[in-house]
């Protein structure tokens, strides 16, 4: 990277008791420019499949993006991802870091990952739901009835 060192800024649990992690990254708007941004991972049990991820810029807007927790992990370490979301390592000291390109209609962004941190929190989610147990805990029947008639109150 340009000199800038990313860095975790907070802990891994947010007050509500989900994980967080909030990292330090860049922008990269060319060869030479970059931004100084800071994302916030978030991490739900009850949704396990994706990670949300609050992009922050000083002085700009908050924008969040859902990316899926495996697309993610996956792009830490190889190219992983289409269309919307992509992620694979940045260089030949693969595992030091790696880019996330987020594109929504004609307008794309490029940002650079430090991957120890982001790697060992990440870990941590699957800690908490291990890979392949993400819909274990789904009642298919509400879920049917749900897509079927559309939400409603349900008695637990």
């Amino acid at each position: 990277m340009s000199g800038y060192e990313p860095g975790v800024r907070t802990g891994r649990r947010a007050p509500d008791g989900r994980p967080r992690l909030t990292l330090d990254i860049e922008r990269v708007l060319g060869v030479r420019a970059r931004q100084a941004i800071r994302a916030e991972f978030r991490f739900d049990p009850a949704a396990p499949l994706v990670v949300s991820v609050e992009f922050v810029a000083e002085g700009g807007p908050r924008v969040l993006w859902r990316i899926g927790r495996d697309l993610l992990q996956e792009g830490l370490y190889g190219v992983s991802g289409l269309g919307d979301v992509k992620v694979w390592p940045s260089g030949p000291q693969a595992g030091s870091t790696a880019r996330l390109q987020l594109a929504s209609g004609d307008m794309a962004a490029l940002f650079e990952l430090p991957v120890p941190p982001l790697a060992a929190w990440l870990a941590h989610t699957y800690e908490l739901v291990p890979a392949g147990q993400e819909l274990a805990g789904v009642d298919w029947d509400v879920t049917a009835a749900d897509l079927l008639h559309g939400p409603r109150a349900h008695s637990d």
